[in-house]
């Protein structure tokens, strides 16, 4: 089921001759709230919506993952170090993941949560690989190696990669 039919939200749509180039949207009650330049044409207007939709639909789903969890667990499983923060961002768009290993903290996209829940572990288990090994060396891919589905997630995030 998705988060739209678990909660419908109504749209109302508030154009801005002040606003520019910015589009944004809130949750206020049971109304999506989008607003936008009041430049922008029908289609465009139904595009932003459309959009703004799927990102409010996905934080939400994202709320019902506990990553952090989820990554503790992958870590003793795959013998690899834990994350001190770990959490989703919407406002990664070329990646699927990123760490930074010198505050040990990993950002996994918001898209995955659409994705299946294999795909979600390998990217976890490769940026937790990066806690251990910073580059993509033979260590590093060894590492991320021990997830038996490696390759066929890569190969689905291949696939995703143009969506």
């Amino acid at each position: 089921m998705t988060v739209a039919r678990m909660y419908p939200l109504k749209t109302e749509v508030v154009r801005s001759p002040r606003r520019k180039k910015t589009v944004e949207a809130r949750v206020v009650g049971d109304t999506l709230r989008v607003l936008l330049p009041a430049s922008l044409s029908e289609e465009e207007e139904q595009h932003w919506v459309d959009e703004m939709r799927r990102r409010i639909e996905r934080k939400t789903r994202s709320t019902h993952v506990d990553l952090s969890e989820r990554a503790r667990s992958l870590a003793r499983k795959y013998r690899l170090p834990e994350p001190a923060a770990i959490s989703f961002t919407s406002r990664q768009q070329a990646r699927w993941g990123s760490c930074s290993p010198e505050s040990r903290s990993i950002r996994i996209s918001s898209r995955l949560v659409e994705f299946p829940a294999w795909v979600l572990d390998y990217v976890i288990i490769h940026e937790l690989a990066h806690l251990v090994e910073t580059h993509h060396t033979r260590r590093f891919w060894s590492l991320v190696n021990r997830y038996t589905l490696t390759e066929r997630a890569r190969g689905f995030l291949i696939a995703m990669e143009d969506r």
